[in-house]
């Protein structure tokens, strides 16, 4: 005799109604969350202006149809696109993931809060083209404060729960953290937000196979453009009366917990507020897994010791080992072996990138292209290399108080000598390293403003960008109007 199943709907999962009160009720009070905010949209939009640089990128941008202009629809910086808002959150997330350039998070499960931009400024932009005279101006300060939000959804979520762990890419938690943001923006109730990233949840979810040997490929690059895309989706849907899953996570049997989470809830022990923007990571000085970019760092500094012995195969031969300690995540991640096939497979290798910064005492996207790649020292160096865990290493990654991402390196010659040992816990992105690092951020944004601006227009968009206050009240159509080309 078979149980009756009930058919009340249950009230909705917590997870969804925690997200849907923050986006609705929590006001952003810190300040320092606000300055990082700023700087945040200057570098991630940075990187989308040096992604336009690569055809690989600028092939998938633009409207499906070619030709295709939407009246009031979005604009994507750095172009003459206007689209609706949806594929306008595909091309800008694109652009700005496209060369690993952008910001991360590290924790149980790793990403790039700022993929989140893509979605949150299409659909801003496109809200401020189309408000009638009496309804409230959409600013920059909204579109800073979304970020903050989105950063945080997604940054909290990822502090105790590792989706790579099941095979699951991080790309989920733009979608979720897009959804929720953006349904806000579109002035979605918390039921609204609660219907709409149940949806979210629901979706089939990305495999991180993309990211990985054998198969790593380019996908790792449009992927977060793909879900921020998907998070506008979800939230126009549901603004337009869509229902939502109130136990799309903990449904038994059918659920995202049993489905896809091993049947495990999620665990959380810190409140959303605006701890992930105050300690987001920036990749300054160079576009590199966030996992290497201290070892990165390392080589750097060792390339005066060691680049006269080692720059030519046969002297490279002289050496014994190069010993890179590091922490558990960079080994499960970016420690290959064996040919790396394009340029997503070497970005998301520890010792082609290490190769590179030993040999040039730099490394940039186009270190990535075949062209360098082809170099024979390079492979011969990494023949030579071997990674160390370091159990401290780890233990100080997975500290909140802390969050290093150490590396070391050192190299052993067949003679007995050997270089010194170089040790870098924390990457000059770090929070430790603010006072250091946002010198360089605003650099490498007047970098890549010049990548695609005339100088009269770079000055006024950077003047813009620094002057606090000035940028907040700006209403959404003129900041991007300002990055048309």
């Amino acid at each position: 005799m078979s149980s009756a199943i009930s058919n009340v709907r249950p009230d909705p999962d917590q997870v969804l109604v925690d997200i849907a009160e923050y986006v609705s009720d929590h006001l952003i009070t810190s300040q320092e969350a606000l300055n990082t905010a700023r700087y945040c949209l200057m570098d991630t939009l940075g990187c989308g202006f040096e992604a336009l640089s690569y055809p690989a990128c600028t092939k998938l941008l633009g409207p499906v149809v070619a030709g295709t202009i939407v009246p009031n629809g979005s604009k994507v910086p750095g172009t003459q696109f206007q689209l609706d808002p949806i594929l306008a959150a595909f091309n800008i997330g694109t652009m700005v993931r496209w060369l690993d350039f952008n910001d991360t998070w590290l924790a149980a499960e790793w990403g790039h809060p700022s993929d989140n931009l893509g979605g949150i400024l299409a659909t801003a932009d496109y809200l401020s083209r189309t408000r009638k005279d009496n309804d409230p101006v959409i600013t920059m300060r909204d579109v800073l404060i979304a970020m903050i939000k989105a950063h945080e959804i997604q940054g909290v979520l990822a502090l105790e729960n590792s989706f790579n762990r099941v095979g699951l890419d991080h790309v989920v938690l733009v979608k979720v953290a897009s959804t929720a943001v953006v349904t806000g923006l579109l002035g979605g109730s918390k039921e609204d937000i609660i219907n709409a990233v149940s949806n979210a949840w629901v979706d089939g979810q990305s495999l991180r196979t993309y990211r990985h040997s054998p198969n790593t490929g380019s996908r790792k690059s449009w992927a977060a453009g793909d879900a921020t895309s998907r998070a506008v989706r979800l939230a126009m849907m549901t603004m337009k009366g869509e229902m939502g899953y109130p136990t799309a996570l903990s449904a038994k049997g059918w659920g995202f917990y049993d489905v896809l989470f091993k049947g495990q809830p999620f665990q959380f022990h810190r409140q959303y507020s605006s701890y992930v923007m105050e300690n987001i990571l920036f990749k300054i000085s160079f576009p590199a897994e966030f996992h290497a970019q201290t070892a990165v760092e390392c080589a750097f500094q060792l390339h005066p010791q060691v680049k006269d012995k080692i720059d030519t195969v046969d002297k490279i031969a002289a050496i014994d080992k190069i010993v890179i300690t590091t922490h558990e995540s960079a080994i499960r991640i970016i420690d290959k072996q064996g040919p790396l096939d394009n340029p997503a497979d070497r970005d998301h290798c520890i010792q082609y990138m290490t190769a590179v910064g030993l040999l040039k005492g730099s490394l940039t996207a186009a270190d990535y292209e075949d062209n360098v790649a082809a170099d024979p020292r390079i492979d011969a160096l990494r023949d030579k290399m071997q990674c160390v865990e370091n159990p401290d290493y780890t233990r100080d990654y997975l500290d909140p108080e802390k969050r290093s991402i150490a590396n070391a390196i050192q190299l052993f010659f067949k003679d007995g000598s050997s270089s010194d040992n170089i040790a870098v816990e924390y990457p000059i992105g770090h929070r430790r390293r603010r006072n250091e690092g946002i010198p360089e951020l605003i650099k490498k944004f007047e970098i890549n403003l010049a990548r695609r601006f005339p100088a009269k227009q770079q000055y006024t968009i950077l003047s813009v960008c620094m002057d606090e206050a000035k940028l907040s009240a700006m209403p959404v159509d003129e900041f991007v109007d300002m990055l048309q080309i």
